[in-house]
């Protein structure tokens, strides 16, 4: 008895120290953690959204800094500033890491890395071009673009020097649309570090104090946890598509045109109804202009009216054209990474100005016909006998008889007289006999 007591005692405390020691372990690692958020992507608000709820985690979480892994074309302007706002807010160091070998920080990213606490780059990888242009990716008018390029200038140039970083080289990539190599970039003074992964840049940047905020970083052989978009954050990355904004909508239209027209299809108006909220989704997200919609409103509005008033296709063509100029508008206060294709707005327009306007004068022209169905409609018609009493008229069946009451053959062909109140058919003699056997 007291053996097998004795293993019990043995086999309770093996499970205990079991569950005890990976908390033991854990409680011994004292190493710094930090976050490493991976940004390879468009700067708008979903991607706005994923940087500060990274930085709200470090901070609530206690991590030693954040990592924003960064390869970026750039972005919308509006998103760059709350993203800049909030690196210059954060209690815990954030650096941005130019990566992998191969990427860039174009654009709005530029201006995003000098708002870093610490800016780093891997070898192979640029950064720079980040002077403003307008939507077809031409020059803006003088005076407009001397004010919006000193303005990009000055912010940037603010942030470098706030940063102790070189402020004529940021300037330039604003002015000049200067672009720099990641070792021409660390020789002007525009980063600190050339890391060739995350872990030579946290032992690199171990010890060193941030500008302007004098943070002093411990991240040598830190704990490192990787952080990617959701799904659901790259599904609403995937809706601010202009290209597919403008396609849901245009589906949104023809759907609903459609059940409008033929109620109880349902399908098209579901469809409709679901395609014209990710569209409006999208036009919610990003910022549009208002004469773009109205433009496309409008466009909306003579596909319409074709089908009421008489233009002989005017109406038809004046939409199409009203809908690609409203698509290449409609998100004009965006910026130039943000823009509907040329030629998705002309494949939408045509596409929709050929369906919505046949099918609207289609369904119309129908509507103001005469109705064509009724018992008068049968007078005159041929009408094959299927059997004593039965004829066939129209690909219908109908009780017949004749007017004096004569006997009906089967399958022979007789023409149809009047039409009784109680929808028999008085038939005559037939016209010619029938060789095909009833059906």
């Amino acid at each position: 008895m007291a053996v097998r007591s004795l293993r019990v005692l043995l086999f309770f405390s093996l499970v205990v120290l079991a569950f005890l020691l990976p908390a033991v372990a854990a409680g011994q690692d004292e190493r710094p953690r930090v976050l490493a958020a991976h940004l390879d992507n468009d700067i708008n608000p979903v991607t706005q959204d994923f940087l500060s709820n990274a930085i709200d985690r470090a901070e609530d979480e206690g991590f030693a800094a954040v990592v924003v892994v960064l390869d970026t074309p750039g972005g919308l302007a509006s998103s760059m500033r709350g993203i800049v706002k909030r690196f210059l807010a954060s209690e815990v160091p954030v650096i941005v890491y130019v990566a992998p070998p191969g990427s860039s920080a174009d654009s709005a990213g530029a201006v995003i890395t000098m708002a870093a606490d610490l800016a780093a780059m891997a070898p192979q990888t640029n950064i720079g071009s980040s002077t403003p242009i307008s939507l077809g990716g031409e020059d803006i008018s003088e005076d407009l673009r001397r004010k919006i390029v000193n303005d990009a200038a000055a912010y940037v140039g603010e942030l470098a020097r706030e940063h102790d970083r070189n402020v004529a080289a940021a300037r330039k990539m604003v002015t000049k649309a200067a672009n720099y190599g990641a070792r021409q970039a660390k020789e002007l003074g525009l980063v600190e570090i050339i890391a060739e992964d995350i872990d030579d840049l946290l032992k690199q940047a171990d010890g060193m104090t941030t500008v302007p905020k004098g943070l002093v970083l411990n991240t040598a052989n830190a704990l490192v946890e990787d952080v990617e978009m959701s799904f659901w954050e790259r599904a609403r990355d995937l809706l601010v598509d202009p290209n597919l904004i403008t396609l849901m909508l245009s589906i949104g239209i023809i759907g609903i045109v459609v059940e409008l027209w033929n109620p109880g299809l349902v399908f098209p108006g579901t469809v409709g109804a679901i395609s014209l909220i990710l569209g409006l989704y999208g036009l919610q997200v990003l910022p549009v202009s208002l004469a773009g919609l109205l433009l496309m409103l409008l466009a909306v509005a003579f596909w319409v009216a074709e089908a009421f008033v008489p233009t002989h296709g005017a109406l038809t063509v004046a939409g199409g054209v009203l809908f690609v100029l409203g698509s290449l508008i409609l998100f004009d206060p965006a910026g130039e990474a943000y823009q509907v294709s040329l030629p998705v707005a002309i494949g939408i327009a045509l596409t929709l100005t050929v369906l919505l306007g046949i099918a609207l004068t289609r369904v119309v022209r129908v509507a103001r016909q005469p109705a064509a169905v009724g018992v008068h409609d049968l007078v005159g018609a041929e009408a094959v006998v299927q059997r004593p009493g039965i004829v066939r008229v129209h690909g219908e069946l109908w009780r017949a008889h004749r007017r004096d009451d004569a006997p009906l053959a089967r399958g022979e062909v007789v023409r149809v007289e009047a039409v009784e109140p109680d929808l028999q058919l008085v038939v005559g003699s037939p016209s010619s006999p029938t060789e095909e056997e009833p059906s």
